[in-house]
């Protein structure tokens, strides 16, 4: 239920298990790996609009502040930790913006290189969906990409967001100017037909 279009409850990055992942949040001693797993690959950060950490110092100072954000109860950045290895992230996903007015939250991730192609994104997205929806009280969860960055447009499609359109050069990364493909998920598919439709995508 909304209440005049807003979210309804703000919770905070909260921890939530899937099959293979646990999603947490970050904590002070995930620098060294977050630096050496995907932070500081240029191969990561291409179709993203931050650049690669040249240092651990700021890959710390970053994660330091990204700490203190959780204070804020709409603050959503979780470690993507696989169960069956060191608890240590490999990745990470995210609410990078928040529409308060349409009841909106738009999704990023980055993952590391070395596991790339096991559907660990998809199964994180698939992950936080329901606590969206369910728990926060979206309306709407959405998510772009660079079309030359294909992989990208697959995690969505498999977790049930439906092409919108792409907006021509309306988006900017580490490539510079570049057009937005655009994805959205609303609550009443959500509720309608999400779990049938995700199961025949991943199948």
């Amino acid at each position: 239920m909304q209440n005049g279009g807003e979210i309804v409850r703000h919770l905070g990055t909260v921890k939530i298990e899937t099959e293979r992942l646990v999603l947490r949040r970050f904590v002070s001693e995930d620098a060294i790996p977050a630096f050496r797993n995907w932070g500081s690959d240029e191969r990561v950060t291409r179709f993203l609009c931050w650049t690669p950490y040249k240092t651990l110092d700021e890959a710390k100072e970053t994660l330091s502040g990204r700490i203190a954000s959780y204070q804020k109860p709409d603050f959503y950045q979780w470690a993507i930790v696989p169960k069956d290895g060191p608890d240590e992230p490999i990745g990470s996903i995210s609410a990078v913006e928040i529409q308060e007015q349409t009841s909106t939250v738009e999704i990023g991730y980055c993952i590391g290189v070395d596991w790339w192609g096991q559907g660990i994104v998809t199964e994180a997205f698939r992950g936080i969906i329901p606590f969206f929806f369910d728990q926060v009280g979206a309306n709407r969860i959405c998510a772009q990409h660079d079309p030359n960055n294909p992989g990208s447009g697959r995690v969505m499609a498999k977790c049930g967001l439906k092409h919108e359109g792409t907006l021509r050069q309306a988006d900017y990364n580490n490539c510079g100017i570049v057009d937005a493909a655009v994805w959205g998920l609303l609550a009443s598919e959500y509720r309608e037909s999400w779990k049938t439709n995700c199961a025949e995508k991943l199948g």
